[in-house]
C-alpha cells in the first residue's frame, strides 16, 4: 500500500467502499508509516510537547484545572467502573466513564501517574464490555452515533496515543478493533443520514438503553443537520480515519465523509464566527470542529484550518461574555446557553494566528475545563486586550450586543433578534442587561430540556424580558422532538452605534403572526445610552380585534435576593449590589404590577441542561414586573430603566407624549438625558441630545 500521506487522503472514497470490512486482521499486520517516514506527531500533541504542557500545568491559569485532574477522586472512579457502572446505562455511566479514561490517560502520560494509568485501563476494559457504544438506532438495529459514541471513539483514540506504551498488544489490538466496529461506523451512519434524510430506514432509540426520556426522532435527521450534534459525530468519525489511516479499508471512506461534513456545517457559523446555538455550545461544538481539522492536517498535511472564521469566532465568544457578581464565567444566555463554558479552543485560535485576543480569552475569559486548554496554551502569544472597538456588535445572525468594558462592574446589553436555531427559547425582542456586577433585566436559567418536565415553562416568551399579545408570546414548538429550532423569526431593521449609545430596531411581526392572525406589527427598538440607562419602545399593532399588550421584565432571583417593587407608573427590581429604576408609559395608560411564574411539578428529579448536571433549583417561583397598556388595536409604550449602585442615589427621568412624539428627560448618576422618538413608521426616528 502507498504510504504517501498526501496521496492517501485524496483517492477515491470509491476505493474504501469497494473493500468489503474483512475479519481483524488488518490492525497490527500493516505498519503505520513506512520504514523511512517514522511519525514526528500525533493526533493532537506529540512527545516533544510534553516539557512545554508540563510547564503549562503551573501557570496560574491551569493549576487549579490540573490539580482538579491530579488530585481526582480514584478511589470513588474504581469503585463505580468496579461495582456500579451499568453497561446499558449511556447517557451518565458512560460518559463518566470515556471522561475518566480521557483525564486520566492524559494525567497518567504527562505525570507519569500509575494510580491514573490504573483507572486508565479499568475505564477501557468497561469501554469494551459495551454492546454499544451509542444508545440510538436505525432500522431498529444499526447503531447511530450522536454523542456518545464519537466522544467515546476520541476518547479512546487519544488513550491509544497517550499510554500506548503502557498497554499489551492484545489490548491495543482491541481497542482499535471496536473503534473501527462500534464507533466509526456509528458515526458513519449519523452523517449518511444527515446528508441523505430520505434514505433514512428510521432513528430511535435502543429499547434496551434505560434512557428515561423518549422524544420523536423521525425528523432528526434534518433537525440535527443544523446544531452541535452534527459537528462530534464529524470529529470521532475523522479521528479514527486519522488513527486508522493505513490500517482499516474503510478509512477513506470515513475521512471523505467527515470532511465533506465538515465543510457542509461551517455555514451554521457566521460568517463573523457568530453560533446561534448559543456561546455555551460554542465551546463545544469548536472544540470538536477543530480537533478534527487539526488532527487532519497533523496527520495528512491536509489544511482546514480556516474552515471557519477562527478568529471572528473567537471573538464572538469574546462579546457574549457578561462577567458577574458570583459569576465569573457569566454569559449572555439566549436559549439554553448557561454560560461562557470551555475557551480552551482560544488557546489553538492564539497559536494558530499569534492572536493576541484570543489569548486574552484564553487567560482570562470563561473556564478552562479541557485538558485541550494544556495541549494548545502557549505561553509566547502576546496578549491583547481587547478594546472599544469589540464594544458594540451586530453579528450576522441579529444579535446585538452593547457593553462598557469586559470585567465584572462593566454594563452590557444584549438585544435578541434573528432566526431560529437549535437550543433556543420563545425568546425574540428579548433583552438581557447587566451592570455594576448585577443581572437587572433577566433570562432565566435551568429551562428544562424535556417538555415532561415543569421547568420547560421558562422556555416561553412569557420568561423572558419581552412583549407578550393578550398575555401570550410568539411561536414555539411543543417539545415533541426535544430542544430543536421553531420557526420564530425576527430581524434589526435599524442599527446604529456610537460611543455614547446603540440603538437598534428589531421586527418580530412574523414570529407572533404564526400563533395569532389578528397581528399587524410587533416591534421593538432599544436605546442604550452608556453606561447605565436603557430606554425600550414597544410597538404593537393589531387587524381586528383590541387586546391588551404586556411587556414583561424578569428579574434574577435564584439566590432568592431578587426583588420587585411597583408604586404608579414607576418600578424597581432590586438586587444585592445594584438596582434599575423604571417608569413606563403607553399609549392607553399603562397598568404597572408585580407577580411570580410558579412553577408546579416535581422539582426533585435530577435536572441536567445537555450533559451538565445542575443543582436542583429550590424557587418554584420566578418573578417578573408587567406594564400592560390597556385593550386597543394600535399600542405604544416607552420604559425608560436606569441602574444604580446599591446605596447611591437614583436620578429622576420622566416621559412625556404629545402624539407620535416622546419625550424623554433628567438627570441620572451625573448624566443628562435628553431623547425624543418620533414616532414615524415601524423605524422610529430618534434624536439623542
Amino acid at each position: 500500500m502507498n504510504s504517501n500521506r498526501r496521496e492517501f487522503i485524496n483517492r477515491s472514497a470509491l476505493i474504501g467502499a469497494s473493500v468489503m470490512l474483512q475479519p481483524w486482521q488488518y490492525i497490527g499486520s500493516q505498519p503505520l508509516y513506512a520504514a523511512d517516514e517514522k511519525p514526528k506527531m500525533g493526533l493532537l500533541l506529540g512527545k516533544e510537547d510534553l516539557p512545554r504542557i508540563r510547564k503549562t500545568i503551573h501557570h496560574p491559569r491551569f493549576e487549579d484545572f490540573w490539580k482538579s485532574m491530579l488530585n481526582a477522586d480514584l478511589d470513588a472512579d474504581i469503585k463505580f467502573l468496579r461495582d456500579e457502572i451499568d453497561l446499558y446505562n449511556h447517557v451518565f455511566h458512560l460518559l463518566r466513564t470515556w471522561r475518566m479514561l480521557e483525564r486520566s490517560s492524559f494525567v497518567a502520560m504527562v505525570a507519569e501517574d500509575k494510580r491514573h494509568l490504573e483507572v486508565s485501563k479499568r475505564a477501557i476494559d468497561r469501554i469494551l464490555q459495551y454492546k454499544r457504544w451509542d444508545y440510538f438506532l436505525e432500522g431498529g438495529e444499526i447503531t447511530i452515533g450522536l454523542q456518545r459514541a464519537p466522544e467515546t471513539t476520541i476518547a479512546m483514540s487519544c488513550a491509544l496515543e497517550w499510554i500506548g506504551d503502557s498497554l499489551d498488544n492484545a489490548t491495543k489490538t482491541e481497542m482499535e478493533k471496536q473503534i473501527a466496529e462500534k464507533g466509526a461506523p456509528a458515526c458513519y451512519q449519523t452523517l449518511f443520514g444527515m446528508r441523505h434524510p430520505d434514505r433514512v430506514r428510521g432513528w430511535s432509540f435502543d429499547p434496551e438503553s434505560d434512557y428515561a426520556f423518549r422524544y420523536d426522532l423521525s425528523r432528526w435527521p434534518i433537525i440535527l443537520n443544523a446544531t452541535n450534534l452534527k459537528v462530534i459525530p464529524i470529529c470521532g468519525l475523522g479521528m479514527a480515519a486519522c488513527l486508522l489511516h493505513d490500517k482499516h479499508p474503510q478509512a477513506p471512506r470515513w475521512l471523505d465523509m467527515a470532511l465533506q461534513s465538515a465543510r457542509a456545517f461551517a455555514p451554521m457559523y457566521g460568517s463573523d464566527g457568530s453560533y446561534d446555538e448559543g456561546v455555551g455550545y460554542w465551546g463545544y461544538t469548536t472544540l470538536h470542529m477543530t480537533m478534527f481539522v487539526e488532527a487532519l492536517y497533523r496527520t495528512f498535511g491536509t489544511d482546514e484550518r480556516a474552515i471557519i472564521n477562527f478568529p471572528g469566532t473567537v471573538r464572538h465568544a469574546l462579546q457574549m461574555s457578561m462577567p458577574t457578581i458570583g459569576n465569573p464565567n457569566d454569559a449572555v444566555n439566549f436559549g439554553d446557553a448557561r454560560n461562557m463554558g470551555d475557551t480552551s479552543v482560544a488557546g489553538w485560535i492564539a497559536h494558530l494566528k499569534n492572536d493576541g485576543v484570543a489569548q486574552y480569552v484564553i487567560e482570562e475569559m470563561g473556564d478552562i475545563r479541557s485538558h485541550f486548554g494544556l495541549i494548545w496554551y502557549r505561553e509566547e502569544v502576546p496578549v491583547r486586550k481587547p478594546g472599544k472597538e469589540l464594544h458594540d456588535v451586530r453579528f450576522v445572525n441579529d444579535w446585538v450586543i452593547s457593553r462598557t468594558g469586559w470585567d465584572t462592574d462593566s454594563s452590557v446589553l444584549a438585544f435578541r433578534s434573528g432566526g431560529p436555531a437549535n437550543h433556543e427559547h420563545a425568546d425574540r425582542n428579548s433583552i438581557i442587561f447587566k451592570a455594576y456586577g448585577e443581572r437587572l433585566l433577566h433570562d432565566p436559567f435551568n429551562a428544562a430540556y424535556s417538555n415532561t418536565l415543569p421547568l420547560w415553562v421558562l422556555r416561553h416568551t412569557e420568561a423572558h424580558t419581552a412583549v407578550l399579545i393578550d398575555g401570550k408570546g410568539h411561536q414555539y414548538h411543543d417539545g415533541s422532538e426535544g430542544t430543536n429550532p421553531s420557526w420564530a423569526e425576527a430581524w434589526i431593521i435599524n442599527y446604529a452605534a456610537s460611543d455614547r449609545y446603540v440603538k437598534a430596531t428589531s421586527d418580530a411581526t412574523e414570529a407572533y403572526r404564526l400563533v395569532n392572525d389578528n397581528v399587524g406589527k410587533v416591534l421593538r427598538t432599544v436605546v442604550f445610552l452608556k453606561p447605565n440607562v436603557v430606554i425600550i419602545f414597544d410597538k404593537v399593532s393589531l387587524l381586528n380585534n383590541p387586546v391588551p399588550v404586556q411587556a414583561r421584565f424578569q428579574i434574577n432571583n435564584d439566590d432568592h435576593k431578587g426583588k420587585g417593587i411597583v408604586s404608579s407608573d414607576r418600578f424597581t427590581i432590586e438586587r444585592p449590589n445594584a438596582f434599575l429604576r423604571g417608569v413606563c408609559k403607553g399609549n392607553n395608560g399603562v397598568v404597572l404590577t408585580s407577580d411570580v411564574i410558579d412553577v408546579v411539578g416535581d422539582m426533585t428529579a435530577d435536572l441536567y441542561i445537555g450533559q451538565e448536571k445542575i443543582e436542583k433549583p429550590d424557587i418554584g417561583k420566578y418573578p417578573f414586573i408587567q406594564a400592560e397598556n390597556p385593550a386597543d388595536l394600535n399600542h405604544a409604550m416607552v420604559t425608560v430603566c436606569a441602574a444604580q449602585k446599591t446605596g447611591k442615589a437614583a436620578g429622576t427621568i420622566t416621559i412625556r407624549r404629545d402624539q407620535n412624539r416622546w419625550d424623554i428627560s433628567g438627570e441620572h448618576d451625573g448624566m443628562q438625558v435628553q431623547v425624543t422618538i418620533h414616532d414615524i413608521g415601524d423605524v422610529p426616528e430618534i434624536v439623542v441630545v
